[in-house]
């Protein structure tokens, strides 16, 4: 059923309107939804038409730090709350999560634009951190044994870091947020959540979840703000956050990590990417070309795991853009709740504009169009699934992450060529290889320089995997059961006891 009938003055349908009307608009500190202590608002944008949604809290310092002290009164209720417990807040909330999928799914295409059938997957993936995690909060585990000389027994405990700051970003607005949140609860931690400005909707109808199932007034805050830098370099200073896990740009995440250094913050970071997709000639060209469109057009290319650089074997190059180039232009264009649409619009005027910007610089340096290659004028921030060949490596969009519906092609010689290339970037979030060579596939996996690499695959995040990047792409891990590592010191306990009996001398 079509969800794009207008019937109110800004277009919106009645169901859209009955699920922003359910979804809080304030900061929630403490256990209770409250405004900013300014009274000030900011409007909330839908992407394909650039009409307020609805208006949300604008936080200042004074706010943060409120949530960051609820936060830290918190600290020891929840440190102290039993793995059982945790598990079934988890568990609690995953169902919520579960049965409201719909109206979360349509919440987040309203804010973010993704199409509904996107949405809805990511809202089954965001449930399933929950549930990950909360088998993983009854899976902590310690160490007994004794010392070498043999009169000392070493207890090893883990136990949380205590009050985190948890920073997501706007392209994957739920499931960043679980992702984070699910391993701070797991682990016994509180935490300040701030979500991107341009999607604060699905983190406050998540956290409203949190809110039902019982967790502790405190253990969980969300400050909603147009005024980032300002409202957390206070709570990062002041000596009461332990953690920082932050999801965004490395330019953002290289200026938090100056500011964690004060207090020796904890910190763990997925930071921007700039995937190479390397398909061989002795590559499956249908599977290569299905994994080229769900590594590039996953979010509308949104995504810091979006193959950037596709680099294709001499032998296929042709064949498989034009293969591509097919399967690009078939794609239709739309808002995210119009039925049958299956690319919706850039976040936002300045996305539309940049990756504007990334194909003009490079057709000026001798790529061609195959389909696509300019936005249509009009409402909303649409730019058409793009598909461009013999892309420069000296064109921008070679070293800068494009961010949207944009598939660059360079073809390549040798497999020592494409490493090359590959690897000549700072970042290393993820690589992307396509070959029927095992022995290829392992010296690919094993030399390029990346976190992550999908052999065969054009998706690799999966919440039971570690997720993360090498280089200027990040540190630590998010996902699998090094996610939950991320939220929990080691404590060694050294016991003293007696010392062993020397040995019996003789026969007995």
């Amino acid at each position: 059923m079509a969800t794009d009938t207008p019937t109110d003055e800004h277009g919106l349908p009645a169901r859209a309107q009955e699920v922003l009307a359910a979804v809080p608009t304030g900061l929630f500190v403490a256990g209770a939804w409250q405004p900013a202590a300014s009274g000030d608002t900011f409007p909330v944008l839908d992407p394909a038409t650039g009409r307020e949604l609805v208006s949300v809290a604008d936080a200042g310092p004074e706010d943060g730090m409120r949530a960051l002290q609820a936060a830290a009164d918190a600290r020891s209720e929840m440190a102290e709350s039993s793995p059982k417990q945790r598990y079934d807040w988890l568990m609690a909330a995953y169902q919520a999560v579960t049965e409201r999928a719909d109206e979360l799914a349509l919440l987040m295409t309203l804010e973010m634009g993704k199409p509904l059938a996107e949405a809805r997957g990511e809202v089954t993936y965001a449930a399933e951190f929950l549930r990950h995690f909360a088998g993983e909060a009854l899976r902590i585990e310690g160490g007994y044994q004794r010392s070498p000389a043999g009169d000392t027994r070493f207890l090893v405990m883990r136990q949380p870091v205590g009050p985190t700051l948890l920073i997501t970003p706007w392209n994957f607005p739920m499931a960043m947020g679980t992702r984070k949140i699910g391993p701070a609860i797991a682990a016994g931690c509180t935490s300040v959540i701030k979500p991107a400005h341009q999607t604060p909707l699905s983190m406050l109808a998540l956290v409203e979840i949190l809110h039902e199932v019982g967790l502790p007034a405190g253990s969980v805050n969300t400050v909603t703000t147009t005024h980032a830098g300002v409202v957390m370099e206070p709570m990062i200073r002041s000596g009461l956050a332990r953690k920082l896990s932050f999801t965004g740009s490395t330019q953002v995440g290289k200026k938090l990590l100056e500011q964690c250094a004060e207090k020796v913050l904890r910190t763990s970071m997925e930071l921007g990417g700039n995937a190479p997709f390397i398909v061989f000639d002795d590559a499956d060209l249908d599977d290569a070309v299905a994994g080229a469109m769900a590594a590039k057009m996953r979010n509308m290319g949104e995504a810091c795991t979006a193959a950037n650089r596709i680099y294709v074997q001499e032998g296929v190059a042709e064949e498989f853009g034009r293969r591509l180039a097919e399967r690009m232009a078939a794609l239709q264009v739309g808002p995210g709740t119009r039925e049958g649409v299956t690319v919706g619009p850039l976040i936002d005027q300045a996305a539309q504009d940049k990756v504007g910007e990334l194909v003009a610089d490079a057709v000026r340096r001798g790529a061609q169009v195959l389909t696509g290659g300019e936005a249509d004028p009009g409402q909303g921030y649409f730019y058409p699934p793009t598909v461009l060949t013999h892309v420069s490596p000296q064109s921008r969009m070679a070293a800068e992450e494009i961010f949207g519906p944009v598939a660059p092609l360079t073809s390549f010689g040798t497999e020592e060529e494409v490493l090359e290339l590959a690897n000549d970037t700072p970042y290393g979030l993820v690589s992307y290889v396509y070959t029927r060579d095992l022995d290829r596939s392992l010296r690919m996996a094993e030399q390029l320089e990346s976190g992550m690499v999908g052999l065969n695959q054009g998706v690799v995040s999966n919440p039971a995997a570690p997720f993360g990047g090498i280089k200027e792409s990040g540190l630590g891990r998010e996902g699998g059961a090094l996610g939950i590592e991320e939220f929990l010191e080691v404590k060694y306990v050294g016991i003293g006891g007696p010392r062993p009996r020397a040995a019996a001398q003789g026969d007995g």
